[in-house]
């Protein structure tokens, strides 16, 4: 049994994409499969294609999917702002590109394409909280140090108030700077208003970024904490049990 990667293109809006694919080539029948969506960086050589290939071990493809484009990265703070800023303003335009993944990720031969789930870091928590804001096709969702702000009351398609399907975890650092105080229980009431199946975690005394090794920026809050990071991979592992059951 050896877990193996593969690079796939995909296309979007005129956009070529590439997401990394991780599977385990000893497995003779589809599998469930977990989209991932990065964080507003986008490093090249990422951790999120590391965490791909652990979900590939444990049972379930993993597919990073792909919001900036094929080569697009960012270098630093200021360049992954530019980067993210045009899909926070655009929600729909957002959820768009966040499909053309999940329909990249069900059309590999080794997945099981009604049995998918995404989680995201950081902006990437905030893109799989909208996709199952607009319901799509997902059996969950789970946000790790996302930001929680809701898309705007008028953003329309492919946003609704109908109750939100997908089931959602949030976990969430208690002292990330970026994500404001009253954005929290707001959160809570948006999942209850719209009948969601949610559950929110938070660690104390964690900041942003609690998942990544490589955050260690206290001057704007953003550092890696061991054991929130173990504690919510735990978390996860128990929810993908429960939605692929």
């Amino acid at each position: 049994m050896t877990v193996r990667m593969r690079s796939i293109d995909y296309h979007e809006g005129g956009a070529t994409l590439e997401g990394d694919f991780a599977w385990d080539d000893a497995w003779t029948s589809p599998r469930p499969a977990v989209v991932i969506v990065h964080d507003a960086m986008k490093a090249a050589g990422s951790f999120e294609s590391g965490r791909a290939a652990a979900l590939a071990g444990q049972g379930w493809a993993g597919f990073v999917l792909d919001v900036y484009g094929k080569g697009v990265h960012g270098r630093d703070f200021d360049e992954s702002l530019a980067l993210m800023t045009p899909f926070q303003q655009d929600r729909a335009a957002l959820v768009r590109r966040l499909q053309a993944g999940l329909d990249a990720a069900a059309a590999q031969p080794e997945v099981d394409a009604h049995r998918l789930a995404a989680i995201g870091y950081c902006f990437g928590g905030m893109c799989v909280l909208d996709l199952a804001r607009a319901n799509a096709p997902l059996l969950g969702v789970a946000s790790f140090h996302g930001l929680l702000t809701p898309p705007p009351a008028d953003a329309g398609p492919p946003f609704s108030l109908d109750s939100i399907r997908p089931k959602v975890l949030a976990l969430h650092g208690w002292d990330d700077p970026f994500v404001p105080a009253e954005t929290v229980p707001a959160f809570a009431r948006e999942m209850s208003e719209r009948s969601a199946d949610w559950q929110l975690v938070a660690y104390g005394h964690t900041l942003h970024g609690f998942t990544k090794p490589s955050a260690n920026q206290p001057e704007i809050g953003a550092v890696y904490d061991a054991k929130a990071d173990r504690r919510s991979w735990q978390s996860l592992q128990t929810f993908l049990t429960e939605i692929f059951r």
